[in-house]
């Protein structure tokens, strides 16, 4: 037994914390220590991954040669779970749901030219899982490829969990707002404004529609009663405007040199962009004037706005529905980066969704 005499014993000194040395030393430790929490975390999910993907492969390959049947995973799950009690992730359900991850994957086999890599085999001729599965968590990937039917759209939302660190609810709030359907369908001018790469990333944060189902406008309203109602709602405003927005403020007021002032809607700045993004609202279609109005801004923000450092600001007209041609012409000869999308407020949203799903049950009795 230890001798308690021979144990050191903490005396507290409150100087010592006064120390620069020992401070700057205890904040690299805590930081040393979560990379390595995190990275820790990394390793593990990584290797249940790796798993899984084998897994999944000997299911479908076991299944094909001997012809078992669907019972077969149930007796599977008995027999693995008696065998490892404390052990997570034996049960049918996420037996089925592994094999039907390495199922969508393997299927797709132009996944690994889509994230440059060739389609190499190994000795034993066992697909590699790709590289990009490791970094997502498993639950975020059985909502992936339950509610995915392209390899597109499922490395679409791969990117973003890992882009965003989204949690699986945002994930799935995303699938639900069709994002990768709406992301970069937005009418812009940037590959003839903005330089490469900011015209590509430019073009993947503006979309269309905007879901804007959190706020319900009642009876005849203006653009300032909109407006109002975004400023209210803004962290849901934001959410819906995708990652890498911050919003900087409402009606700012520009002054001209001639001391004549101006007041845009609303102004935010994009972090990945580097930018300023200026917003303008209309309750009303497209209409060419329009575009006019919002090439002032920018420029007025890029003269008033912009520093050091910052890329040329960005506008983004919103409005209630627009003519795609007028769009395109009116955007010709612009040489500030515009683009134009509409927007669905809570009755337009759920009267869409109630007619899809009208639509969806009609196909089904047929």
């Amino acid at each position: 037994m230890a001798d308690k005499d021979n144990i050191p014993q903490f005396v507290s000194n409150d100087s010592f914390m006064a120390d620069k040395n020992y401070v700057k030393w205890l904040s690299d430790l805590k930081k040393r220590i979560r990379i390595a929490q995190v990275k820790a975390a990394i390793n593990v999910n990584v290797e249940m991954l790796k798993l899984y993907w084998s897994l999944g492969e000997d299911i479908c390959n076991k299944q094909k040669l001997y012809k078992w049947g669907s019972n077969f995973m149930k007796r599977l799950s008995l027999d693995l779970r008696a065998e490892f009690p404390d052990t997570e992730g034996l049960s049918f359900v996420n037996l089925y749901y592994i094999k039907r991850w390495y199922t969508f994957y393997s299927s797709h086999s132009d996944i690994f030219y889509q994230l440059g890599k060739k389609m190499a085999q190994v000795e034993n001729s066992v697909l590699p899982m790709p590289e990009i599965l490791q970094f997502v968590p498993w639950r975020h990937q059985t909502v992936i490829v339950s509610k995915c039917n392209t390899i597109q759209a499922a490395l679409f939302y791969l990117n973003k969990v890992i882009e965003g660190n989204m949690s699986r609810a945002e994930l799935e709030h995303a699938i639900e707002a069709k994002l990768y359907e709406h992301t970069g369908k937005a009418l812009n001018n940037f590959a003839v404004t903005l330089p490469q790469p900011q015209n590509a990333l430019a073009s993947e944060m503006i979309k269309d529609p905007y879901k804007l189902d959190f706020i319900s406008m009642k009876g005849k309203f203006d653009e300032r009663d909109l407006e109002n109602k975004l400023a209210q709602n803004i962290t849901r405003f934001l959410l819906e405007l995708g990652k890498g927005f911050a919003y900087v403020g409402r009606q700012m007021e520009i002054e001209t040199p001639s001391g004549k002032s101006y007041f845009p809607d609303m102004v935010f700045y994009h972090t990945r962009l580097k930018c300023y993004v200026v917003i303008e609202l209309k309750v009303v279609d497209f209409m060419p004037e329009y575009i006019g109005k919002l090439n002032f801004y920018v420029s007025a923000a890029d003269e008033l706005l912009r520093g050091d450092g910052d890329n040329p600001s960005v506008g983004i007209l919103l409005c209630k529905d627009k003519d795609s041609s007028v769009v395109e012409w009116s955007l010709r000869g612009i040489t500030t980066p515009l683009g134009v999308a509409s927007y669905q407020l809570q009755e337009v949203y759920d009267r869409t969704m109630l007619e899809m799903k009208q639509q969806s049950s009609e196909e089904n009795e047929k």
